[in-house]
């Protein structure tokens, strides 16, 4: 693996008090916010060749929606990524890290945000880089790491809906 993309699922409908959580749908404004992230990922060249999908239903949602900007994509629901730590998202890249030149593992926070903040105290991340990182991962962001041979992850970027223009 040269590349790791990790990414939260974009804007979801509120919780009703008689659905279940993994079953709760995109917001209109989360539908929108997946397909601007799907191209502005593959104008960045980001394109994955394995995506890691959690099986709730605003993450399947927002993966249809970025993957019509990716072109062909080897697609796996993984049942432990649903509301996973930051340990399970790890052991589920390291698992398939042989498998792709670049992963994207489409995911909950807070894992999804404090596996993202551990690769960057891993790499030695500047105080700024740490900074930007520390104010959230919103519903539809992605960062962006370069993987060495080592496996060791250096972040290459980070993408919100809010700051990309088109």
């Amino acid at each position: 693996m040269q590349r790791l993309i990790l990414m939260r699922h974009a804007e979801a409908e509120r919780a009703s008090g008689s659905g279940r959580d993994r079953d709760r749908d995109l917001s209109a404004r989360g539908k929108s916010d997946a397909a601007l992230m799907g191209r502005a990922l593959a104008a960045k060249g980001a394109r994955p060749d394995l995506a890691l999908v959690s099986p709730a239903s605003r993450t399947r949602q927002t993966w249809d929606l970025v993957h019509d900007a990716m072109g062909d994509v080897e697609v796996r629901e993984d049942e432990p990524l649903y509301n996973a730590s930051a340990d399970t998202l790890r052991r589920a890249v390291e698992a398939v890290e042989d498998e792709a030149g670049t992963l994207l593992v489409l995911a909950h926070n807070p894992g999804v945000h404090l596996l993202a903040v551990e690769y960057l105290i891993e790499s030695a991340a500047s105080p700024s880089v740490l900074d930007r990182m520390s104010g959230g991962f919103p519903p539809g962001a992605a960062a962006l790491f370069t993987v060495d041979v080592a496996g060791r992850c250096t972040f290459e970027g980070f993408l919100q809906p809010r700051d990309i223009t088109e």
